[in-house]
């Protein structure tokens, strides 16, 4: 009950564990720009008064654990966080890279669940996902 936080009527402790992709997974263009995007997603999850409490950028995919107020629909923090991403990047990188425009950096969709007795199973997971994924690429080059 430590995170409890407070609205003026309200105390809440929301957490969200959400995965998006970027268009057609662009592997090379994550690799290429992740040590830039996870302060950009900490601004904008902050301008909407939400935290990214944990978060790891893979390179075809992003996991993040998000603490949402409940004044906020997660579809609109997360379609925040993911056009305002695809703007910034645009803007700053779009130069470097033709074939990324705003709009068009991320897929439509995501992932999300919600998180609350298993919120140290699913930072464990967000942490650990890199490795289990290179772990696994190890098993499929040995079939």
């Amino acid at each position: 009950m430590d995170d409890v936080r407070s609205l003026s009527h309200t105390k809440w402790e929301c957490l969200y564990h959400v995965v998006f992709i970027p268009k057609g997974r662009r592997k090379r263009l994550y690799a290429e720009l992740r040590k830039h995007l996870g302060e950009v997603f900490r601004r904008l999850a902050e301008q909407k008064e939400s935290r990214v409490e944990e978060g790891h950028l893979m390179p075809d995919h992003v996991h993040m654990l998000l603490r949402i107020p409940p004044k906020y629909a997660v579809s609109q923090v997360v379609g925040y966080i993911k056009g305002k991403s695809a703007i910034h990047l645009a803007r700053v990188y779009g130069e470097r890279q033709r074939n990324f425009a705003g709009q068009h950096f991320g897929a439509r969709g995501y992932f999300v669940t919600t998180v609350g007795r298993d919120e140290g199973m699913i930072r464990s997971y967000i942490r650990e996902q890199e490795e289990e994924d290179r772990r696994m690429d190890q098993l499929n080059v040995l079939r």
